[in-house]
């Protein structure tokens, strides 16, 4: 009967002696063959030992923190006394008595959300240990005083990159997960995750490339990236999509989308349900997009100019066949807003504007202050950044899109080394990263005048600062009526940035901010009744006024985008087919170029 009434034991898998040596002969062998080819490569390449000059920053870091130890062994003590209330708050809760915690994670902070962060007194402790550990360091380095402004950018950031992946989360027998699904598979689990590993580090020759999504999940063209349409222009730089009407008749005023071209342009059409332009469609607009090639060496030689020229200048050529119409209105979004504000000053020159009507998504026109991003930016790391350019013709699309992954390490990165590496899982499909993972390249020449000359020197904002085919231009000639759309936790166009760069223009201006970030607040249909927006029809100097002025409305910007844009010519006309025009149909959308994928 005794017997009988013994509680259950846990279930725990012993692990299959076959199966670890199998598994570690491959890895023995792989591994091999991996830190072979990325020695050969780093010596190919001549890698310098610090590339991103973080040792200096930290050492200007030190060497002015020594100079006020004071202050340093106030911040010590501070530290100390909470982790003595730590141990303290700890004892009481192994005997049962009232405690609190020290300090607690935000609620938004998914690295806790295992329930055994805060029902298990060990893994508690570790983690407010951690946490406490965490704002000791931040803390230290921001208080330092005397650092030029990027020097202490940089160190909070790469102090805060060192914080985060020394979360107890990140190790196996420090995260309640990982060790809870370790003992229920016997460490398969660890065998597997370790498989992903070195298939991670295969695939990118020996540099960590992170599976973030099934890539066999999604077909550009046949999954994502199906609004019905045809390309009806190229050149060496760019197919013209034009897609097909789904109403009888539609606005007069075609609509050109000029995207970033560091990403592929089907962030705004991914999936039916949350396809900016299919909506667009559907709202009357004939949607024309620019799809930017996928340059290699060949294009080295091509510049901001010629982006301008071959991209925007010649699009707005190929709709004006395409339509018989003079007149249209414009979008561009993040690096494709930057490129439309130039083309439209650059047109302000020639006393020339087809654009009648401009819209800007998370677009930077002043620089001043355009976030993290400045932290790889200073003249050393340029150096290096056009050098490895140079020597190839182009900068690689896997190196830009780690640095974009390292803005938000805890989401893009950490949480990826814990799924695929520590718990053993395959990363589950999801067509947002399978665009984020779907990289380009940038021609060298072009990316080094958009570095210099816009994030390091800021001479967009300056009249006269940049000159585009032979002409200075200045931004405050546009005087189109514009709409900026930024958003509110955007990590790579901040918007108090963008706000700056809108009261550049000279014509009227709407402003509006969202909820969410770079992507989320953008990619925002009605239907999903997501994230909020604020609108203030006035646009004083200070952003946070602007702010503090505005009304909050419930949902997506996409109708107040839509109504502000067809009241500025709200005629129409007959729906119009693709191919039906002066420009015969090439190929279905969405066209080849889009789908070149670096091996």
């Amino acid at each position: 009967m005794a017997d009988a009434e013994k509680p259950e034991a846990p279930a725990f898998k012993l692990p299959d002696p076959a199966v670890i040596g199998r598994s570690m002969a491959d890895v023995a062998e792989r591994s091999q063959r991996i830190v072979s080819e990325w020695l050969k490569r780093q010596s190919e390449e001549g890698q310098p030992f610090d590339p991103l000059n973080i040792g200096n920053a930290f050492l200007e870091m030190t060497t002015r923190l020594m100079a006020h130890p004071a202050e340093l062994m106030q911040a010590q003590l501070g530290f100390w006394q909470d982790y003595m209330t730590l141990w303290q708050n700890t004892a009481r809760r192994v005997m049962g008595l009232e405690h609190k915690p020290v300090i607690e994670a935000e609620p938004t902070d998914r690295r806790f959300k295992d329930s055994a962060w805060n029902e298990n007194e060990i893994f508690d402790f570790i983690k407010q240990s951690y946490l406490l550990s965490a704002r000791f360091v931040q803390d230290v380095v921001r208080r330092v005083d005397g650092l030029d402004p990027h020097t202490a950018q940089k160190v909070d950031f790469y102090a805060r990159q060192f914080v985060e992946a020394m979360s107890p989360s990140n190790f196996v027998l420090t995260n309640p997960e990982v060790l809870r699904r370790t003992a229920e598979t016997g460490g398969e689990n660890l065998l597997k995750g370790l498989a992903n590993l070195l298939a991670d580090l295969d695939r990118g020759k020996g540099q960590l490339r992170i599976k973030m999504t099934d890539m066999d999940a999604f077909q550009v063209g046949g999954n994502i990236a199906v609004t019905p349409g045809a390309v009806i222009y190229q050149n060496d730089l760019i197919q013209l999509v034009q897609y097909a009407p789904s109403t009888e008749t539609v606005l007069k005023r075609p609509l050109l989308i000029v995207p970033p071209w560091i990403n592929k342009f089907y962030i705004l059409d991914l999936r039916p349900k949350n396809s900016f332009v299919r909506w667009a469609v559907a709202q009357g607009h004939t949607v024309f997009m620019v799809s930017w090639v996928n340059p290699d060496e060949k294009l080295a030689d091509k510049g901001f100019d010629d982006y301008m020229s071959e991209g925007v200048l010649d699009a707005l050529e190929a709709i004006e066949k395409a339509t018989g119409e003079r007149e249209i209105n414009a979008i561009g979004y993040c690096l494709g807003g930057t490129l439309l504000g130039a083309t439209l000053a650059w047109l302000a020159t020639k006393r020339r504007q087809p654009v009648k009507a401009a819209t800007f998504f998370t677009s930077l026109l002043d620089f001043t202050e355009s976030g993290e991003l400045n932290v790889f930016i200073d003249e050393e790391q340029l150096k290096v950044l056009e050098e490895r350019m140079n020597r190839r013709g182009f900068l690689e699309g896997s190196e830009m899109a780690a640095t974009f992954n390292m803005l938000r390490a805890n989401d893009l990165i950490w949480s990826f080394v814990v799924n695929n590496y520590l718990l053993g899982n395959d990363p589950f499909p999801f067509d947002l990263l399978y665009w984020n993972a779907d990289s380009t390249r940038m021609p060298a020449r072009m990316h080094s005048f958009y570095l210099r000359k816009m994030y390091q020197e800021n001479k967009l904002a300056e009249p006269g600062g940049i000159s585009l085919r032979g002409e200075p231009i200045d931004l405050r000639r546009i005087r189109i009526p514009a709409y900026f759309l930024s958003t509110r936790e955007d990590h790579i166009a901040p918007w108090k940035a963008t706000y700056r760069g809108a009261r550049l223009l000279g014509g009227p201006k709407r402003f509006v901010l969202a909820a969410s970030g770079h992507i989320a607040g953008v990619v925002n249909p009605p239907e999903s009744g997501k994230y909020n927006h604020w609108i203030n029809t006035e646009m004083p100097a200070d952003p946070i006024e602007w702010l503090n002025g505005a009304t909050e409305l419930a949902g997506s910007w996409w109708p107040d985008w839509h109504r502000w844009l067809s009241a500025e010519a709200p005629e129409r006309v007959p729906a119009r087919i693709p191919g039906q025009g002066k420009l015969k149909a090439i190929e279905p959308a969405p066209g080849s170029y889009v789908k070149v994928k670096l091996v």
